[in-house]
């Protein structure tokens, strides 16, 4: 008698991943939060809920949200936004950020967010996605290699100002 090997819990489960809509602004901002708290940055968090609304849900949004679900419940989210390149003559996607619950870490989900990511630009004629990564995040950049993504060292330049 031969017997069956059990499938473990995350064969079973099955990612989904869709654009957020207004009445995910909370699940939004919990994620964002989230992140922030991962890499201790909370104080860096300006935005609120409202904000968000504002900006991202309205008739010309400033950013887009994917969400990616497990048996309903959020696992992750990749947010973004669109810029023009002059030198390609060609918009591209930037990612802001890419998060995965802890408890959903290995599953898939951050490659099903940036599968998601790069249909969406597909979708719009749009053939490259840009982001930025921690020097020191090595998991994170193996994991964007083992995508087919590569990495460009530049510095990095904020200038922050008031008036």
């Amino acid at each position: 008698m031969r017997l069956k090997r059990r499938k473990t819990y995350s064969e079973v489960l099955v990612v989904t991943v869709r654009e957020a809509t207004i009445l995910d602004s909370d699940i939004v901002y919990d994620l964002i939060m989230a992140i922030a708290k991962h890499h201790d940055q909370e104080v860096y968090v300006k935005t609120n809920k409202q904000e968000l609304i504002n900006s991202g849900f309205g008739h010309t949004p400033s950013f887009g949200v994917l969400l990616a679900e497990i048996d309903g419940k959020t696992a992750g989210y990749c947010s973004y936004t669109w810029n023009y390149s002059i030198w390609l003559g060609s918009s591209y996607m930037n990612i802001d950020d890419v998060f995965v619950w802890e408890n959903f870490r290995g599953q898939h989900v951050g490659e099903k967010l940036m599968f998601k990511a790069k249909e969406v630009c597909l979708s719009k004629g749009i053939n490259r996605i840009k982001w930025e990564v921690e020097q020191d995040n090595h998991g994170a950049i193996k994991f964007y290699e083992r995508l087919g993504a590569n990495i460009d060292i530049k510095g990095l330049f904020r200038w922050d100002f008031t008036s």
